[in-house]
């Protein structure tokens, strides 16, 4: 889709993806029927050397899917192994009502609480009108997981077996989803089941090798766990595998943890110049422009994705902890009390009390932020082994007892 307006050419296209061909094509729906036309280009020298056009009903259209995959892979002689043509040859019919509530679902905006939950209606739609579609339990598990984070504030305690219990089923009815063993190791990491969640992202990679989420998940799992090199590599290596997808978030969000705040923000800006409308990858960059003492530039950052995102709750504790660092104490305190008055009448998650206070520099505030957000199982608890925010008080007693109550004390 980064390339869907583009005015490159398709050697161009090819370079910045480092691949040598790409297919590229179009789509026609006329009713209850899809015709497709694609072809298969040669990147060296712009030759078109394959092309062929579908014409099915829409419910075929998992089915067209794996046809077209089946002819490309047959034209550029790639080895498809038995597992692997099993998968392409056993699509399933879906009707268009159901694939076009998933669609809606999987690529609807996620900036606020308001657009996950409407994702999640349809997640839930397609359900109700096909109980066996696998890929609609995915989608649904992954909005509750959105819905979930600090950054859009819904409540993880309820939010979190949703999720799990949605990946579940994925694999009841398809064990061989990579994309579920994925989004269920992401919920069994929030939850700090660490070894448990390994083993999903391991089955993920086991069953599909080269899928790029699996490699960013683990990448994450070995970022809490402190094995900074590592979690690099293995999302380099997503973004290998899928240059224009998310893993640049991954990398500048564990550059910002390495410290290595100029790097983090290169490449949070690389992001957004492919993805301007991510409120999440803004919201992050404004964690690398702190952690290099730019909070003027990070307090903008943060309006901008206040105003992005409804004033959701994680725009407006980042806010605070920006103007705290800055020395703008009354301003910190005026978005402290302002989060403190809608939890009153709302929920606010926990983790956003934690931050602002170390931006005030108040360690016995943010230790009482810590334990609510234990308590709730807060999702940013998973980065308490790495976050730069955290180390004035790494020394203290509190924190380590806290990150022994996290299962992050020992070694993986």
């Amino acid at each position: 889709m980064c390339f869907k307006d583009t005015r490159m050419s398709a050697p161009e296209i090819a370079k910045v993806l480092n691949v040598d061909a790409i297919v590229e094509g179009s789509v026609i729906r006329d009713g209850g029927r899809v015709r497709v036309h694609a072809q298969l280009i040669r990147a060296a020298t712009d030759d078109h050397f394959w092309s062929e056009t579908y014409d099915r009903e829409l419910r075929d259209a998992l089915e067209l899917e794996s046809d077209v995959a089946q002819a490309i892979a047959k034209r550029v002689e790639v080895t498809v192994t038995g597992q692997e043509r099993t998968r392409l040859v056993a699509a399933r019919q879906i009707s268009p009502e159901v694939y076009e509530s998933y669609l809606k679902g999987r690529f609807g905006s996620n900036n606020n609480r308001a657009e996950v939950e409407q994702n999640i209606s349809y997640f839930e739609d397609a359900i109700g009108k096909d109980p066996t579609f696998a890929s609609a339990y995915i989608g649904l598990a992954s909005a509750y997981n959105n819905l979930a984070s600090v950054f859009v504030g819904g409540p993880p305690k309820e939010l979190r077996p949703k999720l799990i219990d949605a990946a579940r089923k994925a694999l009841e009815l398809d064990p061989e989803l990579a994309e579920a063993h994925v989004i269920l190791a992401t919920g069994l990491q929030k939850q700090w089941q660490w070894d448990q969640a390994e083993a999903e992202y391991r089955k993920a990679l086991e069953i599909s090798p080269n899928n790029a989420p699996a490699h960013e998940g683990l990448a994450t799992w070995l970022l809490c766990q402190g094995r900074i090199e590592d979690a690099l590599a293995w999302s380099r290596r997503a973004r290998e595998l899928d240059p224009p997808g998310d893993s640049g978030i991954t990398i500048a969000w564990i550059q910002f943890h390495a410290r290595r705040y100029d790097e983090s923000i290169r490449e949070f800006h690389s992001f957004l110049a492919a993805h301007p409308d991510s409120g999440m990858a803004l919201w992050l960059s404004g964690f690398a422009l702190v952690g290099k003492g730019q909070y003027e530039e990070a307090i903008s950052v943060f309006e901008k994705t206040a105003a992005m995102t409804n004033r959701n709750p994680g725009s407006i504790e980042l806010l605070a902890t920006a103007h705290g660092y800055a020395g703008h104490r009354a301003e910190a305190l005026r978005l402290i009390d302002e989060l403190k008055r809608r939890r009153k009448t709302g929920y606010v998650p926990a983790g956003v009390f934690i931050n602002p206070y170390f931006g005030l520099r108040d360690c016995d505030q943010a230790f009482a932020g810590f334990e609510m957000a234990y308590q709730e199982k807060s999702g940013i608890m998973q980065f308490l082994k790495v976050h730069p925010f955290f180390d004035p008080v790494r020394g203290d007693p509190r924190f380590t007892d806290l990150l022994h109550r996290v299962g992050l004390d020992q070694s993986r």
